[in-house]
């Protein structure tokens, strides 16, 4: 009952990812519909309801343009989790301000990359010029696309990417 279920708006745009558990809870209570049953069936004691992969709200819901957030976890999955310096693909990698917090340099999306943490050390608190370091490809924000947002989860819901992919 927690397996992920994507959530589509009465558009058919996609907003969310929701558990079995509580798509259930919005297609019993009339709030939502639906769209594709890809994982068999939920049993009751008295009943049997088709187990949901893809289900669409029954009214538009206004939001906002959903955004990457800034977190270490989406700075990896933007870096490919590999080395900005070296280019390795190490299995523990840091987060290293390209111009230095102490040198006025911002948290934000195009000062932030993945760093393993020799090259971290290495490049310590100096800018790039003065530990004669470069990068592989400039920072920048990840693309607020439902293929991005969601492709984590297209891994094993193949039957997903019609929806995501339009968006």
């Amino acid at each position: 009952m927690h397996e992920p279920v994507l959530v589509l708006n009465a558009n058919f745009e996609p907003i969310n990812v929701c558990t079995t558990r509580r798509a259930m809870g919005l297609i019993l209570n009339g709030k939502a519909s639906l769209v594709m049953n890809g994982r068999g069936e939920v049993h009751t004691v008295s009943m049997v309801f088709p187990r949901p992969s893809i289900i669409r709200l029954e009214k538009m819901v206004r939001r906002p343009r959903l955004a990457v957030r800034l977190t270490k976890r989406e700075v990896l999955r933007r870096d490919d989790y590999t080395c900005q310096y070296c280019g390795q693909r190490a299995a523990y990698l840091t987060i290293d301000h390209v111009i230095p917090r102490r040198l006025g340099g911002k948290h934000a999306w195009d000062n932030l990359v993945a760093a393993c943490p020799s090259c971290n050390h290495r490049k310590g608190g100096r800018t790039l010029e003065q530990a004669n370091m470069r990068l592989l490809k400039p920072p920048s924000e990840p693309p607020s696309s439902a293929m991005y947002l969601f492709s984590r989860h297209l891994i094993h819901n193949e039957e997903w990417a019609p929806f995501v992919e339009g968006w």
